[in-house]
């Protein structure tokens, strides 16, 4: 049973469950004419929203009230794909900006509007797995709504499914894959060959830099530990540790950032894989 905190719409109601933990639940005409106090049988219930954070579902509460509800439908239906198919966990916030990035592209396609994705060719490279997904989003949002669109907003859900993974922002991912790209080609100047980019090698060190570079722009470097490890692989792999310190150089001189000895081990360790592969 659902004790009714708030009637969000006919549709929706911000509800107390029998643990008394604050959930969002959702079903055909659920809320119609009831009020605070009031309990909701589980049959009636379609889908429930269990979000921790209060001001995320306070977000959430604020978006349903706005977006038509075959679209958090859809929404819905897509984020349990992604989640049964991907290994990691994904911030609740992603309720809230798919949701409302999908509602408008849809809705712009109706319109014969449609943005270009200038970074789709990177979202296909670095995030493979997620650009799948965001793929099979978009079968979804076919046969829920006869729309079909093109492969530059599969590449938007893919992001969006990466912020989730990473806990961060549009504007944040944005500078994070645009870091990845100018990194590899620093690194492909720098040993001069084309880098085998189907090698697990090369997906590795792509994961690596994912959450290397979140680590970077959060302020959220490892901390020096083993410096005598260091040392080794600086000594035994040389040439790859050049071409950390170029990588170096350059996020100082662009982010004014500072690399830990320890992220220079790793970094190290990941060029000199991917340059012999």
């Amino acid at each position: 049973m659902y004790r009714v905190k708030k009637v969000i719409n006919n549709n929706f109601i911000s509800s107390i469950d029998q643990n008394g933990n604050q959930v969002i639940i959702r079903g055909l005409g659920i809320g119609f004419q009831k009020k605070p106090g009031e309990w909701i049988k589980p049959d009636k219930v379609e889908a429930i929203y269990r979000i921790d954070d209060k001001v995320t579902s306070n977000k959430l509460q604020e978006l349903i009230s706005q977006v038509p509800k075959e679209y958090i439908d859809t929404s819905t239906e897509i984020i349990d794909n992604i989640k049964s198919k991907l290994d990691k966990k994904l911030n609740d916030n992603i309720y809230i900006t798919l949701t409302d990035h999908l509602s408008f592209a849809i809705e712009r396609k109706k319109r014969k509007q449609e943005y270009s994705n200038v970074l789709l060719w990177d979202i296909q490279r670095f995030y493979q797995q997620e650009y799948e997904l965001g793929k099979e989003s978009l079968s979804i949002i076919k046969k829920n709504h006869g729309v079909e669109l093109s492969n530059d907003e599969a590449g938007f859900i893919a992001l969006h499914i990466v912020n989730a993974e990473l806990d961060t922002n549009m504007s944040g991912m944005i500078k994070i894959t645009t870091f990845m790209q100018e990194v590899i080609d620093i690194v492909k100047n720098y040993y001069n060959i084309v880098l085998n980019e189907d090698s697990l090698d090369f997906g590795r060190f792509i994961t690596h830099l994912k959450y290397f570079s979140q680590r970077l722009f959060s302020n959220k470097s490892t901390k020096d530990t083993d410096f005598q490890l260091q040392r080794m692989i600086r000594e035994n792999y040389s040439k790859d540790y050049g071409c950390a310190e170029k990588i170096k150089e350059y996020i100082k001189e662009k982010y004014n950032l500072n690399l830990t000895g320890e992220e220079m081990m790793f970094l190290t360790i990941h060029l000199k894989r991917i340059s012999t592969n």
